[in-house]
């Protein structure tokens, strides 16, 4: 069986990618095996690959960052930061939402653990008639899902939830990751959602800022226990 999470969210800029690195380095520190993809990602500055979230996902995987493995992680990049649809159509392309399901699933195995960074919140479109939950639901994988603490994130939140639950996803857990702008303390977002989900409700305090923020992330054993 492998052994593989999919990290989605209540929206754009939640705190994937942070979470998905922190995923990356406590699985690491804890002597697992670890390989990361972000399949589709927009707003893919290739003058400044670098600084991007793939970069930063192989980084904390201890990957080197190269053209190939920037290819192996997110093969289908587009440089306008709008929906995976709208930025494959200005770009001249589709995604062929087949080759993207293949593409992760060649990635798992059985051997090491796999992390899946989806794109935007989990209803964002892929495609003229897919969603990245209608990815979720094709590789059978467990959701992490990670919201912020703004004011309107309880309700984003529990909306994201209860979608993918309704379509047979399993939500392994909820990561918390404190917004700039939070109207009650962070302790108070997480115990509201905790009396609505099934499933672990954690929570990452605002982080000073840094080169490798995920290295600061308490603990995150929820998500990794299956």
């Amino acid at each position: 069986m492998s052994d593989a999470l999919f990290i989605t969210a209540s929206g754009t800029d939640a705190g994937k990618t942070l979470v998905a690195c922190a995923l990356a380095h406590q699985a690491r520190a804890a002597g697992r095996s670890v390989r990361v993809l972000k399949p589709v990602a927009t707003g893919f500055d290739a003058a400044d690959a670098g600084a991007s979230d793939t970069a930063q996902l192989l980084t904390a995987a201890g990957q080197p960052v190269n053209a190939d493995t920037i290819a192996a992680c997110t093969p289908w990049r587009f440089p306008d930061p709008i929906s995976p649809d709208m930025a494959a159509a200005r770009a001249g392309r589709t995604i062929d939402f087949d080759a993207l399901a293949g593409h992760c699933r060649a990635a798992t195995g059985p051997d090491h653990l796999t992390l899946i960074e989806g794109i935007g919140g989990t209803m964002v479109p892929l495609t003229r008639d897919r969603t990245v939950r209608d990815l979720i639901k094709a590789l059978d994988l467990p959701a992490v899902v990670v919201t912020g603490s703004y004011l309107g994130a309880l309700s984003h939140t529990l909306t994201a939830v209860e979608s993918l639950l309704m379509h047979g996803i399993a939500v392994r857990a909820v990561v918390v990751s404190e917004s700039a702008a939070s109207p009650v303390p962070l302790v108070e977002t997480c115990a509201t959602l905790a009396g609505f989900i099934p499933a672990p409700v954690l929570a990452i305090p605002r982080l000073a800022p840094g080169p490798r923020p995920w290295e600061a992330v308490p603990p995150l054993t929820a998500c990794l226990a299956g």
